[in-house]
């Protein structure tokens, strides 16, 4: 996008021209912030962070459950140039002292209940400042902060190619990359997925993924606050607490989005035959595959779920299914959206005949520019312009994309990335093991879990309790093998890879990865 795009400001648009309309609703403290005190709490926050000395395009992380606060930090960052840094609270202490020391942050913003990681990653990655979130205190220093700071700001002009959010995912290579999202890319998602999504004003959306997480932040929270709609907060997700808001007329809910473990979770639940769910208008479904149990049990409720797909780097809707071909195009990621284009081609880069299965490859205004702090890693993923996904793809013959396999070795597991590499990292710690691989499996509950296949040293001795009580030491929860078996040796090819199709054939009975 050219530069001279210019960034315009959502919530000082809305609060002149909507200003008493409900912006926000955290459902946990019972908050409500309409769009004129968004806007005016977002003024004050940058305010301070401007006093302390932090600017264009200075970092400022976040490590909290959901909580009104991710979009005040967004917004006051939108409006001085600093950046956004969600942290995944489910990472440990190790994982986030990578993320924090290769993004330098000068702020590191909190909930009380990480309070004792927050003090030590603020010690072990020199971070200035510490601002705390404490939902119990009304002079927390956030709050203080918040309402010292004088509303009337002097707002930093940016493009659409400034920098809005480093978002971090988990890496091929063992460590977390940073994925650069800029304005542009967030208004073209909003965009993209806004018009499809039928999002107006008079939307109202229960966002339940976490807001570190590009689904909670985007699809649909910021088209639904971009297009001056409303969105209400659960501080973490629960089943039957969520069947209970949807059938709330007075919360009168019309959007809904998750990875498919929500929903499998709600339909099992005893409230979901009760449920009152005739308000939803749009339930969108992304982030894995959706088994075709869940889509046939919501659709059979009345509520067809709209299946897409997309990563970080594509901020993140790249494709969408719409809710009239659910059934008939069931594990189908849809068609490309308004502003992005796909091809799915071969290893030279060649588009592949409708059928055929390649990688998918896309482009357009909402695709990063690249990877904080690695241009290696940003000029691998790129051809003329274009993202490689590392996902393989096929076409059918009515122009509907189908993902059939992870080029990464990938797994996802309750919709959370797992990256094997990372977790054998952590694997190889142990000083028994001399050979390691980590599978995706089938799971019910979770769609997949981690199975670490491991060759032990010449008369060493390991138990699967061990290893896994070692991998919850370093790793969270998501990615820890939930099972180990033992072998004398790992498949590999002559170049010495391991050949990790063999393992599924072996473990699983079929070669592709798992899907749910």
């Amino acid at each position: 996008m050219p530069a001279t795009i210019p960034y315009y400001d959502w919530t000082a648009h809305h609060a002149d021209r909507r200003p008493s309309q409900r912006a926000i609703h955290d459902l946990h403290t019972g908050r409500t912030f309409t769009y004129r005190q968004l806007d005016e709490r977002s003024r004050r926050l940058a305010a301070h962070l401007q006093g302390i000395g932090v600017g264009k395009p200075d970092r400022v992380a976040l490590l909290a459950p959901n909580c009104p606060e991710f979009f005040e930090l967004q917004f006051a960052c939108g409006k001085i140039g600093s950046v956004m840094v969600p942290l995944n609270w489910r990472l440990t202490i190790p994982e986030l002292d990578y993320i924090l020391g290769d993004c330098a942050p000068k702020v590191l913003i909190h909930d009380a209940t990480f309070r004792p990681q927050a003090q030590e990653l603020k010690a072990r990655c020199g971070i200035p400042h510490l601002l705390e979130i404490d939902i119990d205190r009304a002079d927390s220093s956030y709050e203080r902060a918040v309402m010292a700071a004088n509303p009337t700001l002097a707002a930093t002009a940016l493009t659409h190619d400034d920098i809005s959010t480093i978002m971090y995912t988990s890496g091929t290579t063992g460590h977390p990359k940073g994925a650069i999202i800029t304005h542009g890319m967030t208004f073209w998602n909003a965009v993209n997925l806004g018009i499809p999504a039928m999002i107006s004003p008079a939307t109202v959306q229960l966002v339940v993924l976490p807001l570190f997480h590009t689904g909670g932040l985007n699809c649909y929270a910021n088209p639904v606050l971009h297009a001056g709609g409303t969105i209400l907060i659960m501080r973490t997700f629960e089943p039957g607490a969520a069947l209970d808001h949807v059938s709330d007329p007075t919360l009168a809910i019309t959007h809904f989005f998750g990875v498919p473990a929500p929903y499998q979770f709600m339909m099992q639940h005893p409230k979901f035959q009760g449920a009152d769910l005739s308000r939803l208008r749009m339930a969108g479904v992304g982030g894995a595959p959706c088994a075709l149990t869940i889509l046939e049990t919501w659709a059979a409720r009345g509520v067809p779920l709209v299946q897409g797909y997309g990563m970080t780097e594509t901020s993140p809707a790249t494709t969408m299914l719409d809710a009239v071909d659910a059934i008939r195009k069931v594990g189908s990621a849809g068609k490309p959206l308004l502003h992005t284009e796909v091809r799915i081609v071969d290893e030279a880069g060649r588009d592949v005949p409708r059928g055929n299965i390649g990688e998918l490859w896309t482009r357009g205004p909402n695709i990063t520019p690249g990877y904080w702090n690695k241009p290696e890693a940003t000029k691998s993923s790129f051809v003329g312009g274009w993202l490689k996904t590392g996902d393989a793809a096929r076409e059918d013959d009515e122009g509907f994309i189908y993902i059939v396999d992870r080029w990464k070795d990938m797994y996802i597991s309750g919709g959370e990335n797992v990256y094997p590499a990372e977790v054998e990292n952590v694997l190889f710690q142990l000083p028994q093991v001399a050979d390691a691989a980590v599978i995706g499996v089938p799971n019910d509950r979770w769609g997949e879990v981690g199975k670490a296949v491991l060759v032990l040293k010449l008369g060493e001795a390991l138990v699967e309790a061990d290893v896994i009580t070692h991998c919850l030491a370093r790793l969270a929860k998501f990615k820890v093998p939930q099972s180990v078996t033992f072998v004398e040796a790992l498949p590999r090819n002559a170049t010495g890879k391991v050949l990790k199709r063999e393992l599924r054939t072996q473990f699983v009975g079929t070669a592709t990865p798992a899907i749910t």
